[in-house]
Parts: C-alpha cells; sequence; structure tokens
C-alpha cells in the first residue's frame, strides 16, 4: 500500500502543480471574457490549493503509515476522492461556469475531513 500511495501522491502532485500552473497562467488570460472572472479564478486557486496539500499528504501517509494497516488503507482513498469531488468540481465550475456543480463541493470536503480523521483515530488507537 505505501508504494501506490507513493505513486498516487507523485501523480496527483504532479497534477497539481500542473494545474495551479496554469491557474496562474493560461486560464487567467482566458477567463477574463466572464463576468465572474474573479470568482472563476478564485475556485481555482482554492481547487489547486487542497489538490497539491492532500497530495502531500497522501506522500505522507505512505512515508509514515498510521499504525494500523486499515488506516493506512483508507486515508490515502478518502484523500483520493476528496481531491476528485473537492478539487474536481471547483475546476469544473471555473471551466464551465455552472454553480450547480458547487453542491458535489462539500462531499469532497468530507472526504477530505474523512482522511484526516482516519490518521487521528488510528494514531489514538493503536497499539504502541
Amino acid at each position: 500500500m505505501e508504494r501506490f500511495s507513493l505513486l498516487l501522491a507523485g501523480v496527483l502532485g504532479f497534477l497539481g502543480v500542473a494545474l495551479g500552473a496554469f491557474g496562474a497562467h493560461g486560464l487567467k488570460k482566458w477567463v477574463t471574457q466572464f463576468p465572474d472572472a474573479e470568482q472563476r479564478l478564485t475556485w481555482w486557486q482554492t481547487g489547486s490549493q487542497y489538490h497539491l496539500l492532500h497530495a502531500i499528504a497522501i506522500g505522507l501517509t505512505a512515508l509514515h503509515p498510521t499504525p494500523t494497516k486499515e488506516g493506512s488503507a483508507l486515508a490515502p482513498w478518502f484523500f483520493l476522492g476528496g481531491i476528485f469531488l473537492f478539487s474536481g468540481s471547483l475546476y469544473a465550475m471555473t471551466l464551465t461556469g455552472r454553480r450547480g456543480l458547487g453542491a458535489v463541493t462539500p462531499l469532497g470536503g468530507l472526504l477530505l475531513l474523512a482522511g484526516w480523521l482516519a490518521i487521528a483515530l488510528n494514531a489514538l488507537f493503536a497499539t504502541a
């Protein structure tokens, strides 16, 4: 599981940096044509920040696995789902302008929270 988590962290980290750079450079030029350009750029920035932060968190679960096997397996999956739903919905809202996609964002946030909770609970209940 540690090897998979490191691979996942590397791929997601790469994508997080690439999407963040695109948002800071290429996207800015394109999105200025819309009246809500500032809001869209804010969505993108938030999505890419959470994306990159949780890619790092996945890597940390691999380098320092949680004390129980179940926690090691659950946290990266929660983070992956959270990145997909939270950041993915913000990316999609930015590109399409469809604010209704924001209904998915909190579900992704709950998955990100679940990942951190899995790490905390496993540390709490681990036998030393």
